[in-house]
């Protein structure tokens, strides 16, 4: 099984002496390619910066970062932006969708970006709205849409691309708990039935109960989370 991510002893801190704060201490992590990794642990531990690191979005303090195969410390800024473009999709608490693009349009940029012909663009965006349970808010711009709504289109917008990973950083944190539930088994579904690769920060008893793996970030490590420590689900 090939390896999507590769990450070996990562440290990463913020401010400047004398007020350092150390989040990460020296993290490694492997995820294999169709592995559903989960990620999780108290706010304000790292988990989002860890999830950015692996993301190309931040360079750690030292370490080393593989992704797909390609090096994140030996790119430049606009081989990590064609990286993030086209190999990575991500997921974000916030939607970001672009105000004055319909959801179709939002879909389909990352599309556009790569210069995707635009009979099989439109294939491809009609394809994943229809996943997401949108293809009748096809037209529909961000400000006509509910947050769970709008979550579904950046999930799609994330998956356009067929990227080599998935990275979601609690993407339901700012819905409410029906249509987050809604989405995470949503995001769980479509990634399992591509067989794809997901690394996902998150709380969530239910997702956290499916995942291959849990790993708990505290005190700047990681840390497998057997069994015996893995939330069991309430009963629907």
């Amino acid at each position: 099984m090939n390896t999507v991510v590769e990450v070996e002893d990562l440290h990463h801190s913020y401010g400047q002496k004398p007020s350092v704060t150390r989040v990460l201490r020296g993290v490694s992590l492997t995820v294999r390619q169709g592995e559903f990794v989960a990620v999780t642990g108290r706010p304000g531990v790292g988990r989002s910066t860890l999830l950015g690191l692996v993301g190309g979005l931040d360079s750690p303090v030292s370490g080393r970062i593989t992704v797909d195969g390609v090096r994140l410390d030996e790119l430049g800024e606009q081989e990590r932006l064609r990286l993030r473009r086209d190999r990575i999709g991500f997921v974000f608490p916030s939607s970001g969708l672009l105000p004055v693009l319909t959801a179709a349009e939002n879909v389909g940029v990352p599309l556009r970006l790569r210069h995707v012909p635009p009979g099989e663009r439109d294939e491809r965006v009609s394809l994943l709205l229809s996943e997401v349970g949108l293809a009748d808010r096809a037209g529909r711009r961000p400000d006509e849409l509910s947050g769970g709504q709008r979550q579904r289109v950046a999930l799609a917008r994330a998956l356009a691309n067929r990227p080599a990973l998935l990275v979601a950083d609690e993407p339901a944190a700012q819905l409410d708990a029906e249509c987050g539930a809604a989405l995470l088994e949503l995001l769980y579904t479509l990634v399992r039935r591509r067989e794809g690769t997901a690394l996902v920060a998150t709380h969530d008893a239910w997702l956290l109960s499916r995942a291959d793996r849990v790993l708990e970030l505290r005190d700047g490590l990681l840390r497998e989370a057997g069994p015996e420590r893995r939330p069991v689900p309430s009963p629907s």
